[in-house]
């Protein structure tokens, strides 16, 4: 996978955070080197976060975003600090930029409060050091730098790489359940919904995964799927289906080969699937007029018989046979208050980098309210939940308590 075909779920995202004039937008022009933010002399000329997908030695592909200054005022203003605010939700390592001449000020002590309560890795940056007489030296968190005359860039960019710089063992999709030489069926069906000439994300992620494995990969869709394993002529290790096909997939499956889906692998990937499979639960007790929360990551146009908003409130409706209220979301737009939801029914998440999930997740169970994702609630009300799981033993257990 080329550097411009890295999703951008899978890079580092490093935001640029601070006042309004603190040269946030010149400094990230400085270190991509290219002129991807408006820059000038008028506060908050940058009235939306913008995104940049850059690669930065020695990390590899990362995502910069410019952020609006945190000191902005007004109705509009107040809402482009709440977009600020949103940004710190997937920032991986976030950068101060603060004046040389004025100094720290109380918003950038508040937003060092925010860095260090999200445990977000942080670096203050002193930018407009031309102005100063004498710069001072750089410390382990602070550096003084020019985005005018291009004073300490490099090295700034050298300490956002170290701060970057992966500390987590890498984590596979399904490649650390597989030995050289397993083959695996992928059931990926193409109906409305796909996309014209191309796979989704999470469906070229896991193939590749596989591939990375020396496993052999199969991919069907799922009026196929019976005939393929027949002509196989070996038995496959897994099999991974679309989590719409669940019900035809496992009656065509035999009982002695592993079945799971795109949504429960990512599920593990992206750090939740233990939460949502104990949240699945919360589906036995709902009641009529309780409101369940229907979220996607991605946005996307809405075909007649969508998942999100038409099938799983069906689903739903028909195994609690409860008259249950949905209200849907999609991209960023995630409500901080959950209080008013018996239930989250979350996407795989493809398309949201690690930290965005997790933040979700913690919302979630900090406000007491359960979460699973679409796979898992799928197979849950077709009733081969432990089967789905059962390449990870250790979550038998939890369904059974």
């Amino acid at each position: 996978m080329s550097l411009n075909e890295t999703p951008s779920a899978n890079r580092v995202h490093i935001g640029f955070f601070g006042k309004r004039n603190s040269g946030k937008s010149s400094l990230v022009n400085a270190v991509t080197g290219q002129d991807i933010a408006v820059v000038s002399e008028v506060k908050g000329t940058t009235t939306d976060p913008v995104y940049k997908a850059m690669e930065l030695l020695p990390v590899g592909p990362v995502m910069i975003i410019d952020t609006p200054g945190v000191d902005d005022e007004g109705y509009l203003g107040e809402l482009r600090v709440k977009k600020t605010r949103q940004v710190l939700r997937k920032t991986d390592v976030a950068v101060l930029v603060t004046d040389s001449v004025s100094g720290m000020s109380k918003e950038d002590e508040e937003l060092i409060n925010l860095f260090e309560e999200k445990n977000i890795r942080y670096i203050i940056v002193y930018n407009k050091a031309d102005l100063l007489e004498n710069i001072p030296a750089e410390t382990d968190n602070a550096i003084y730098v020019s985005a005018k005359t291009g004073h300490n860039i490099n090295r700034l960019k050298e300490k956002i790489a170290a701060l970057a710089a992966a500390d987590e063992p890498e984590k596979r999709i399904v490649g650390d359940l597989l030995e050289p030489s397993d083959f695996v069926v992928l059931v990926i069906p193409i109906d409305k919904a796909a996309p014209k000439g191309r796979l989704i994300l999470p469906q070229q992620q896991t193939i590749r995964d596989i591939l990375d494995s020396g496993a052999t990969a199969i991919a069907v869709r799922e009026t196929e799927f019976r005939e393929t394993l027949e002509k196989l002529g070996k038995k496959p290790k897994i099999v991974i289906t679309d989590s719409q096909a669940f019900s035809k997939v496992s009656a065509e499956t035999p009982e002695d080969i592993l079945l799971t889906s795109f949504s429960i692998l990512f599920a593990r990937y992206k750090g939740y699937l233990e939460t949502a499979v104990k949240g699945v639960k919360a589906l036995d007790t709902l009641k009529d007029g309780d409101t369940v929360l229907i979220s996607e990551g991605c946005t996307h146009h809405r075909q007649c018989d969508d998942i999100g908003t038409v099938k799983l409130p069906r689903w739903i409706r028909e195994y609690t046979n409860k008259q249950v209220n949905f209200e849907f979301t999609s991209g960023t737009g995630f409500p901080d208050d959950l209080s008013g939801y018996r239930l989250v029914v979350h996407c795989g998440g493809c398309m949201l980098n690690e930290r965005e999930i997790k933040y979700r997740q913690k919302c979630a169970v900090e406000q007491n309210v359960p979460i699973t994702n679409y796979g898992i609630l799928i197979s849950y009300v077709h009733g081969i939940l432990e089967r789905c799981i059962a390449i990870f033993p250790h979550l038998l257990a939890e369904i059974k308590k």
